[in-house]
């Protein structure tokens, strides 16, 4: 057994190095990881490629289309103004709150469909018009936008990671993380927004609403779709499935079938991209650009993803949970242990979603062992691989030099902001976690 564990930590290392050092594609470091772990772990050859394959396939079959849809509607959103338009509703409902918190909200809502890579480069200029000028002010709407987007990036499908994650572990009901990615979220795009508070009081800036009254009224955040149009194939999705859970006790069975049929994930979200479409006819914008556009961000996920699902076919040949059962791991292990796996991950080669699909494929064949294998143990699970995987932005994560490029930030700002802000999200966030998780775990 401990041979075993030996080779598992040796391609952990491997991913490490190839994507961080030797800066190798993903798919090759996970391609050559699941090979070599395969090989090591006398595997007869004529069962390796079907090992692979399979879990490749079934990986692809699961969320293919949920990223591609995902893709779509993030493609449409941006191209027709919609991001903007989340964010002037946004402002005008919030507009009594500092705008830390309106600006931490805004980009909350937005990285659900949007890229947070993309979604910054799209609204870095909101957070210098609502500045006024006040370069700290500048520095903690900064942040506050940053760790807003990183919160659902992190944690809430159709976001790649978490959907992919939530293949990884065979998660079936994908609406409860929705919901309970959704408000843990929340909480993390809270933590951030208020760090980025007490950046600008500190310096002796009041970061007030007041100034929003003039952007409101300017002529040029007037322009795109209304707050409705925009919110409509982010929400409707996510009512459709809503809607499912609850038709059983609600509906006629005849009725309940078609409407549990309409909220399945690949139909709701399929609905989402045909608003989203309808949305860029309204606008004006070319769907043939959405649709390529779309297909060129989800493509590397989706290869990334289904290479992760085959790095798990091969660890599930392993009998990890005797393994655990042996090492006497306690309970608290199936929290600790996906949120320091993804955590270094992270921390070490950059990706917050090679993170997060590396980890949940680890994991999913220790759940059992740790006693995570229900599917709120699997919920658990996935929002301590999201939280890990947040811990933390630096150097070698693209988006640490977006926000600090874009954001302005010379190299020590970024790191004595942004990456500190992760950094606290992250803990805060196991320690929010750890005691949620004790407290469910004596009920």
């Amino acid at each position: 057994m401990g041979i075993e564990i030996l080779y598992i930590t040796a391609a952990l290392l491997w991913i490490i190095i190839g994507t961080s050092y030797l800066k190798w594609h993903p798919f090759i470091v996970l391609l050559t990881s699941a090979l070599g772990l395969a090989v090591l772990l006398g595997l007869p050859l004529d069962q390796i490629t079907p090992v692979l394959g399979g879990g490749f396939g079934n990986t692809l079959q699961k969320i293919g289309l949920l990223i591609l849809y995902g893709a779509w509607i993030g493609a449409a959103l941006e191209a027709s103004g919609a991001t903007t338009a989340l964010a002037r509703g946004l402002l005008k409902v919030l507009v009594r709150l500092p705008l830390p918190f309106v600006v931490g909200a805004i980009g909350y809502l937005v990285a659900i469909p949007v890229f947070c890579d993309a979604a910054f480069v799209i609204l870095a200029p909101l957070t210098k018009k609502l500045a006024a000028g006040q370069k700290v002010l500048r520095n903690s709407l900064t942040i506050a936008l940053s760790t807003g987007l990183f919160a659902t990036h992190v944690l809430v499908p159709p976001t790649p990671g978490p959907l992919a994650a939530a293949a990884n572990l065979q998660l079936q009901n994908l609406f409860l993380l929705f919901v309970m990615g959704g408000l843990f979220a929340l909480l993390l795009m809270l933590v951030g927004a208020a760090y980025a508070y007490y950046l600008a009081v500190s310096k002796g800036i009041n970061p007030s609403a007041a100034v929003l009254k003039e952007t409101l009224l300017s002529t040029e955040f007037k322009k795109g779709p209304s707050l409705v149009w925009a919110l409509t194939p982010l929400l409707l999705p996510i009512l459709l499935m809503a809607l499912a859970a609850l038709a059983p006790f609600v509906f006629s069975p005849s009725l309940t079938k078609y409407i549990q049929f309409l909220g399945t994930p690949e139909y709701a979200l399929l609905l989402g991209v045909f608003f989203a479409f309808l949305l860029c006819i309204k606008q004006r914008v070319a769907r043939k650009e959405v649709i390529e556009k779309g297909i060129v961000q989800a493509s590397p996920i989706l290869l990334i993803t289904a290479m992760g699902g085959a790095l798990g076919s091969v660890l599930q040949q392993v009998d990890l949970t005797s393994i655990l059962q042996t090492l006497s791991f306690s309970p608290s292990m199936g929290i600790a242990l996906p949120f320091l796996l993804a955590a270094l991950l992270k921390t070490a080669q950059g990706s917050s979603t090679v993170a997060i699909i590396t980890t949940s494929s680890m994991v999913f064949p220790l759940l059992s062992g740790l006693g995570m294998d229900s599917e709120m143990g699997k919920i658990w699970t996935l929002l301590a691989v999201g939280t890990g995987a947040m811990t933390v932005s630096h150097a070698n994560d693209s988006y640490f030099w977006i926000v600090s490029q874009m954001g302005e930030l010379n190299l020590k700002e970024a790191y004595r902001t942004h990456t500190f802000t992760t950094l606290l999200q992250g803990v805060v966030g196991f320690v929010l976690l750890f005691v949620a998780f004790t407290c469910w775990s004596m009920l």
